[in-house]
């Protein structure tokens, strides 16, 4: 499940990265197209299953997450209409970035109510 929502946020956060504030000219798109090509672009990441093999689990973990993010790259560029992939570089870091910062956040605010509410020695 926790997968699913991370998709469906990724898609959007590229979304207004991509549109409102990386524009092109020619950008013209919507979060479905987005959702459609990233949920392709994240197929690589089933391969990830193998995982829990010791002898390829590096392998495996590194080949695909290198894979998904070529095809990230790949399918922003197609989805937003962009001329430069460069550009769909800029839009994949500026948002992991924003997603890192929110799950920081998140984690900073969590451990901090957590540790609150726990039992006291």
């Amino acid at each position: 499940m926790a997968a699913l929502i991370g998709w469906y946020i990724w898609a959007f956060l590229i979304y207004v990265i991509g549109t409102k504030m990386l524009p092109e000219p020619q950008t013209k798109a919507d979060h479905g197209e987005l959702l459609r090509t990233l949920g392709f672009a994240s197929a690589p990441g089933l391969l990830r299953v193998l995982g829990f093999l010791p002898a390829v689990s590096g392998i495996v973990l590194m080949g695909s997450s290198i894979w998904m993010l070529i095809a990230m790259v790949v399918a922003v560029r197609q989805a937003l209409d962009y001329q430069s992939t460069l550009r769909a570089v800029g839009v994949c870091v500026v948002g992991w970035v924003i997603q890192i910062a929110v799950l920081i956040f998140v984690m900073v605010v969590g451990g901090g109510v957590a540790s609150q509410t726990g039992p006291t020695p």
